[in-house]
């Protein structure tokens, strides 16, 4: 039995006595839920199972990057596809930041899907490493779908993306971002990346900024365009390359 705040009521005891101990998440105005097991006497915990609320009552969702991914032909600056992976299954995420200039003296930080914290900390990251002044800036930033990702996987992503909706310059919807970052800037190697880009590749992307580290030591071949990157300025860099800027209003330059 769960009390409203989420937590198993009584002592920890009872946790312990149970075989499996599932929790049912997703946001209160979305029809998506996601099927979380965090103890389970004789399996794996990392398995996540996602199902959408409908007349027939909840329906499972075979293939989730589909649903979690934008289905905009635009292409806005802050928008940004990333990779994760819950438990062995790999999952296309769409982030989305927004930075604004803020009013009062105390800039707002708001995170919904990742942790608050993480996104403070790769903000401080931009500021010292990429010597983006972010002091007087809003910033917020949402995982689309409701779904909680806790995976370092997405920091390059979340960088991208705030420095995206910063400069007003959007990232290519063709593009996949996957790599965790440093405090010194570096993006280190993630576990697991091929089934990332088998994902990517499946779903017609057609480029993916990985760490260098991980591209040294793929053993199959892809039909994407695999870039690897030793930093975060490497991977800006990158993104400039195939941009499109947005300057007064609606119109598009390359």
């Amino acid at each position: 039995m769960l009390q409203k705040i989420g937590n198993i009521a009584g002592p920890r005891v009872l946790e312990h006595m149970v075989d499996v101990v599932l929790y049912l998440e997703g946001e209160r105005y979305l029809s998506y839920r996601i099927l979380r097991g965090v103890k389970n006497r004789f399996g794996s915990t990392n398995e996540i199972g996602m199902f959408e609320m409908e007349q027939d009552g909840m329906q499972e969702i075979l293939n989730p990057s589909e649903i979690l991914i934008s289905e905009s032909d635009e292409n806005p600056a802050g928008s940004v596809i990333v990779a994760t992976m819950e438990g062995t299954r790999p999952i296309l995420v769409e982030l989305q930041a927004l930075t604004t200039l803020s009013v009062f003296g105390f800039p707002r930080r708001t995170a919904n899907g990742i942790d608050f914290n993480r996104l403070t900390l790769l903000m401080a990251v931009i500021e010292k490493r990429a010597k983006i002044s972010l002091s007087n800036q809003d910033a917020y930033l949402n995982v689309v779908g409701g779904i909680k990702i806790n995976e370092p996987s997405v920091d390059l992503g979340i960088i991208l993306s705030v420095c995206s909706s910063y400069k007003n310059i959007a990232i290519p919807n063709d593009t996949v971002v996957i790599g965790e970052v440093g405090l010194t800037g570096e993006v280190r190697r993630v576990t697991q990346i091929e089934k990332q880009l088998k994902e990517a590749e499946k779903l017609g992307f057609k480029k993916c900024i990985i760490p260098e580290n991980n591209k040294k030591l793929l053993k199959e071949k892809f039909k994407l365009d695999i870039i690897g990157v030793k930093n975060i300025t490497d991977a800006m860099r990158e993104v400039r390359n195939s941009i499109k800027v947005y300057k007064r209003g609606d119109k598009l330059e390359k």
